[in-house]
């Protein structure tokens, strides 16, 4: 390197600007593992606590996405598009979004990692379907994007790997919460994914990476604005993450639902389902217009309830599947999902109107039961879950269900119970519904 690592990491801990070259070196340090953990660890700090400005942003973002290979598209049909949450508790929207897009007329290649805390993952949500691969080489990916038009794979390490070792540190050293630092961690992996319209899913709310409105905002604009200087076509949305989204926490439990979604009329579902096909349906329009298939927001929308109604979503769904190795059909697909070994309703102890439900408990109820992982690496149980009943402002009747537990035990299921009546709040007074989008940037 041209330049003695240390004098960059003095540099920032004085407070000083970096210029692009700099921010390059730093990228290809972390990627090629040229200096020690801890002096990028230390660089992690300084950036912590003299945060990077929108220009620095940028161009660490830039070359990170240049730190490996990129994903070539070039030979697709387009719009390409891709989708990213910032991470929440049920969020299964991708099984639903992706092949609704791809109905719709774009091409979707799209990876996902494994979930790591109380949010979950898609990689493990999907993995939960018998046979499904989530490990597809680039050619693979590429053949079955441009053949169906939908495609999903794990991370990969070729692709921004300085991302993938400042991430690591990031999490080891109490920096994640740096804006600047999330913003080129998700963009980075957006533009070496070949992406050209993204379209962005900030959560909001105690199940959410980001817990106030104000932190989300921050986060939101951020990337919107280092996106666009970096050539993305992208759109921003926040959302509500201060309860579920949908019925279902858990991940062959969520498989389930979207497929739900996919195949059935909304009079068919339950009120919290209802909730969560109406925000897939929301960021099918915003890609839509985005990218020039729809006029607007609202055309957009329009287009992916035909495509729901049709049966076309469900039917590139199907093909989707069993692409990647899953059953050649959704109703199988459903039909062979694990499922747990005891099911245990838990009923509400009073008459009123659900005023609130404490997502980031019922994430960590689902870690307990075995649905998610408390270290990177570890076992979980694909079958074990909850089901919620209802939804913020419907009514409830005391002795008649609030949720469904799903464990691989008894002592496990009633250890559950108990807690889950803790996190649901019960009023005698109606409570307004809670909208799932809360606010989309202009």
């Amino acid at each position: 390197m041209s330049t003695d690592f240390r004098s960059l990491i003095a540099a920032k801990r004085d407070g000083h600007r970096h210029s692009r070259e700099e921010l390059e070196q730093i990228a290809e340090a972390a990627a090629r593992h040229s200096v020690p953990s801890y002096q990028l660890s230390a660089w992690l700090m300084a950036a912590f606590l003299h945060p990077l400005d929108l220009d620095e942003t940028t161009w660490l973002t830039q070359a990170m996405a240049g730190s490996g290979a990129r994903l070539d598209l070039s030979g697709l049909p387009k719009p390409w598009i891709d989708k990213h949450s910032t991470g929440g508790i049920g969020d299964k929207t991708s099984i639903v979004l992706l092949p609704l897009l791809a109905a719709c007329g774009a091409t979707v290649v799209k990876m996902s990692g494994p979930g790591l805390g109380i949010t979950g993952g898609t990689v493990d949500k999907l993995k939960s379907i018998p046979g499904f691969r989530m490990e597809l080489s680039p050619e693979e990916l590429l053949e079955q994007a441009k053949r169906i038009g939908v495609a999903i794979t794990g991370q990969t390490p070729d692709l921004a790997p300085a991302d993938k070792a400042l991430y690591d540190l990031r999490n080891a050293t109490a920096t994640t919460q740096s804006v600047p630092l999330i913003v080129s961690s998700i963009l980075s992996k957006k533009i070496a994914g070949g992406a050209e319209t993204i379209v962005l899913d900030v959560k909001c709310g105690s199940g959410g990476f980001m817990t106030t409105l104000p932190e989300a905002e921050e986060l939101a604009a951020w990337l919107l604005r280092v996106g666009r200087n970096c050539g993305l076509n992208i759109r921003t949305t926040i959302t509500d993450m201060n309860q579920p989204l949908g019925s279902a926490v858990g991940n062959a439990l969520e498989v389930r639902e979207a497929i739900d979604v996919l195949t059935k009329e909304p009079e068919q579902l339950p009120g919290p389902t209802r909730r969560f096909r109406r925000l897939c349906i929301y960021f099918a329009g915003e890609a839509l217009a985005a990218a020039g298939l729809a006029k607007n927001e609202k055309e957009g929308q329009e287009a992916a309830q035909r495509c729901l109604s049709l049966g076309k979503a469900a039917q590139k769904a199907a093909h989707w599947i069993a692409a990647q190795g899953g059953p050649e059909n959704l109703e199988l697909a459903s039909q062979q999902l694990p499922k747990s070994r005891i099911q245990l309703v838990v009923s509400a102890r009073q008459t009123g109107f659900i005023e609130r439900i404490d997502a980031a408990s019922v994430g960590e109820i689902v870690i307990e039961l075995g649905g998610g992982r408390k270290r990177k690496g570890a076992a979980i149980d694909y079958s074990v879950g909850v089901v919620l009943a209802g939804a913020v402002g419907d009514a409830v009747v005391e002795g008649k269900p609030l949720c469904t537990v799903h464990a691989a035990g008894e002592t496990q299921a009633q250890t559950a119970a108990a807690h889950l009546s803790d996190t649901f709040k019960i009023t005698n007074r109606p409570v307004e519904p809670a909208d799932p989008v809360l606010k989309a940037l202009p």
